[in-house]
């Protein structure tokens, strides 16, 4: 079974929107990565939040690339004129050698080939340059609020995000050392209303790997005791690596 963004790319922001946590996010790997005055890769842009974030706050010069060309028209549609986009594989990028500063990868590490990327990453970085992977810790799963309705998310998305042993272990053979790692942990709030407009639209892609009869009893037993506010943690973990200097 395939991931399909395709078919999440129009819905996509409204029923994931950005909101202050992800800001106080953005800031944090703003400072970690120092993305001040770089030219800065969006790997698995998507619908270009960051980019836009990056190029709207003149913080970096921006280039976005996702493998999903419904995404990338979303995209089009809202970043910055001087933002570039291209649709191209993690594993495969589309630019030349050492042509960026920083390279970012938000969310999207879990869908990724990673030691292919990963050594992508480190080919098109300068010498000296910095990864930032943002993903979620693994306890981020432990206490996942859609886990009561759907069981088996947790098994799945435990097997395809990547713990810190792990990124550190993926990392260092593809070229990308001094690896450090940041956390952070928020709480977050949405009503009955927006949590069902989440599930009823598939909103995470873990969805699309579960089994149908799954997603519609779960489905029911949230539209029955949802309570009317769903309040949850997020358990960030944000990775950066540094390709050599010499």
């Amino acid at each position: 079974m395939s991931v399909d963004f395709g078919r999440r790319a129009s819905s996509y922001d409204r029923i994931r929107p950005v909101d202050e946590n992800w800001w106080t996010a953005f800031e944090l790997v703003v400072h970690e990565a120092d993305l001040r005055g770089r030219r800065v890769l969006d790997l698995g842009c998507g619908t270009g939040r960051l980019s836009s974030a990056l190029a709207e706050q003149g913080i970096a010069r921006v280039w976005g690339v996702d493998a999903s060309p419904e995404m990338l028209a979303v995209a089009r549609e809202k970043v910055p004129k001087t933002v570039g986009l291209k649709e191209g594989r993690a594993e495969a990028l589309p630019f030349r050698d050492g042509w960026f500063d920083r390279v970012v990868i938000w969310l999207a590490v879990h869908l990724l080939d990673r030691p292919a990327a990963f050594r992508e990453v480190a080919r098109v970085l300068v010498p000296g340059g910095r990864l930032a992977v943002v993903t979620f810790d693994t306890d981020h799963f432990d206490r996942f609020w859609l886990n009561r309705y759907f069981p088996t998310i947790k098994e799945i998305d435990l097997e395809r995000f990547p713990s810190q042993d792990v990124l550190r272990a993926e990392l260092e053979p593809a070229g990308l050392g001094d690896v450090r790692f940041v956390r952070l942990t928020q709480h977050a709030a949405i009503s009955r209303e927006h949590a069902l407009e989440r599930i009823h639209g598939r909103h995470i892609s873990t969805f699309d790997l579960l089994d149908e009869e799954e997603i519609r009893a779960g489905t029911v037993l949230a539209e029955r005791d949802l309570p009317e506010l769903v309040e949850y943690d997020q358990e960030w973990l944000i990775a950066i690596a540094e390709r050599p200097a010499g």
